[in-house]
C-alpha cells in the first residue's frame, strides 16, 4: 500500500466531491464522475450508491487504476476493494462529513453501497 502525502491526504479528504476518472483498457481516461469522497484514518474511499452494478464503479474494475481531483488536488490512483473490516469506519466517515444530507447520505450506507466500497491509494 502506497500512502499519501500530508497536503494531498487532507485536501481531498475535506473536498465535498471528487471527480474520479477511471482508466480504459487502452489506458485513456473515461470521462469524470462527481462523487463524495471521505476520509478514515489515513485512507480515502468512495462508494457507489448503485453498488457494484453502478456504470463508474464498473469503469474501475478494467484496470483499477484511474486519476481523482478534489481540494486542488489532482493524483493517479488505484482503486482497491475495501474489505469488510473497514465498513464501519467509512460508515462513520460519511455519517460524520455528510449527515446533514439527511436524505441523501443513507444511500451510501446500504450494504449494496458497502460492496462497491473502493480505497484508493496514489500511484
Amino acid at each position: 500500500m502506497t500512502a499519501w502525502n500530508g497536503t494531498d491526504l487532507s485536501g481531498i479528504g475535506a473536498a465535498e466531491e471528487l471527480d474520479l476518472e477511471s482508466e480504459r483498457s487502452d489506458g485513456s481516461l473515461r470521462a469524470p464522475v462527481t462523487l463524495w469522497v471521505v476520509r478514515a484514518g489515513d485512507r480515502l474511499y468512495v462508494r457507489s450508491v448503485k453498488g457494484v452494478d453502478g456504470p463508474w464503479y464498473q469503469g474501475t474494475r478494467t484496470r483499477h487504476r484511474g486519476r481523482v481531483t478534489a481540494g486542488g488536488v489532482r493524483a493517479d490512483v488505484t482503486f482497491h476493494d475495501a474489505g469488510p473490516g473497514e465498513y464501519a469506519d467509512v460508515d462513520a466517515a460519511y455519517r460524520a462529513k455528510y449527515g446533514h444530507y439527511t436524505s441523501i447520505v443513507e444511500h451510501v450506507l446500504t450494504d449494496a453501497a458497502r460492496a462497491s466500497t473502493l480505497r484508493l491509494e496514489p500511484r
